[in-house]
């Protein structure tokens, strides 16, 4: 089995206000420990690099809001990682930001410190709906923000931006994505909100657009983007052609990455061809006290997990997956899927396109549906 690429995923798990629709693990706190922090992913990465033997290729640092930290904590830990592990020459390496005054301030010191990529959440231009996410900045600082990421030296900047926001109503959304369009970053993650568990969202409900108003401004809005030169290549990601995220296609490709910090999750391939997950300590006062942590949760994917993951995975692409692919990333044959893929083509769900199987709008609407069907024992051919 031929190994995939291999990236690395860093998780810093602080921020300054938790949002009302984050389930992430991020937490709240004045005095941020930036170098016992930093020394403990330290740790944790030389813990990781242990035996292996490939080279990174994408780095992302993600929260959280790892903006708050300080340009030499960041300095440190790129550098270690430099040090310390094979990292590509051309490695993209993706930070997310904040808008704020601190932090857009801090943009042109983290692209100099090895930042090649920034992904500021920005969420929405309109004040009302900030207030109502419970977003601690402006439509002002927003706009600094992307004048700051422009001028930084990182080769690029994706915009992350929300739609069907409380009480929204089609044209704010669409103002919204005028407004990103006319900030010209890169990359676009334009995505609907969605009320998730333990969140405050779920427990105290706002007032959401109804459904017409959903399809409307999704419909209206990706013409939009299309007809400013930007290619929808997967589900909510929008991209310049050449500027997609390499460390997000590598997920949706079902490759490999390594995760440090607190709650990080990790995959991993053997040379055996075993693909394991994995998680680390979740709460950051334990993660410090242990001063980086062992892999736990450790979970090895059986038949049913491969097939399941690597569709859950890869239908989310406008361009799909190849038999090809499936097979050299799950080390699975391709006949473990076949009867399930004409099956499902046959209802609709799936397109087979020389060579290449993809999801049908239909299919794209009824997606978790379709991607259950695979992790079923029934996707085995005998």
């Amino acid at each position: 089995m031929q190994l995939p690429p291999l990236g690395l995923y860093v998780h810093l798990p602080w921020c300054e206000r938790k949002c009302p629709y984050c389930d992430f693990n991020s937490h709240e706190r004045e005095e941020l420990p930036e170098r016992a922090y930093i020394d403990a992913l330290i740790s944790d990465l030389r813990q990781e690099l242990r035996g292996e033997q490939r080279h990174i290729s994408s780095v992302f640092i993600g929260g959280g809001t790892p903006s708050l930290f300080g340009v030499n904590s960041l300095q440190r830990l790129l550098d270690a990682l430099r040090s310390e592990a094979d990292l590509a020459i051309d490695a993209e390496i993706s930070m997310e930001a904040n808008p704020g005054s601190v932090e857009s301030s801090r943009l042109a010191g983290y692209a100099a410190a090895g930042v090649t990529r920034f992904s500021l959440g920005i969420q929405s231009f309109d004040n009302r709906a900030l207030e109502a996410l419970g977003r601690v900045h402006d439509a002002d600082a927003a706009r600094a923000a992307l004048s700051a990421a422009r001028q930084s030296g990182a080769q690029s900047f994706n915009l992350d931006l929300m739609h069907g926001l409380p009480a929204q109503e089609l044209e704010s959304g669409l103002a919204d994505i005028r407004t990103a369009i006319a900030a010209s970053p890169q990359h676009l993650s334009w995505y609907q909100l969605t009320i998730e568990p333990n969140t405050r969202f779920y427990r105290e409900p706002p007032l959401l657009p109804v459904e017409e108003t959903l399809a409307d401004l999704e419909e209206q809005g990706s013409a939009l983007l299309a007809g400013a030169g930007y290619r929808r290549y997967e589900v909510s990601a929008w991209a310049m052609p050449g500027y997609e995220c390499r460390h997000n296609l590598n997920y949706w490709r079902f490759g490999d990455y390594l995760a440090i910090g607190a709650g990080a999750h990790g995959k991993v391939t053997s040379a055996a061809g075993e693909i394991v997950r994995y998680s680390k300590t979740r709460a950051p006062d334990d993660y410090l006290a242990q001063g980086g942590t062992l892999r736990r949760g450790l979970r090895s994917l059986d038949a049913a997990d491969r097939r399941g993951e690597f569709m859950l995975n890869a239908l989310r692409l406008e361009s799909g997956f190849t038999l090809a692919l499936f097979e050299e990333r799950t080390g699975l044959p391709p006949t473990e899927i076949t009867t399930l893929i004409e099956e499902q083509t046959h209802r609709g769900l799936l397109l087979k396109d020389s060579g290449t199987i993809r999801c049908t709008p239909l299919g794209r609407r009824f997606l978790d549906d379709l991607v259950g069907a695979f992790f079923s024992d029934g996707g085995r051919q005998a």
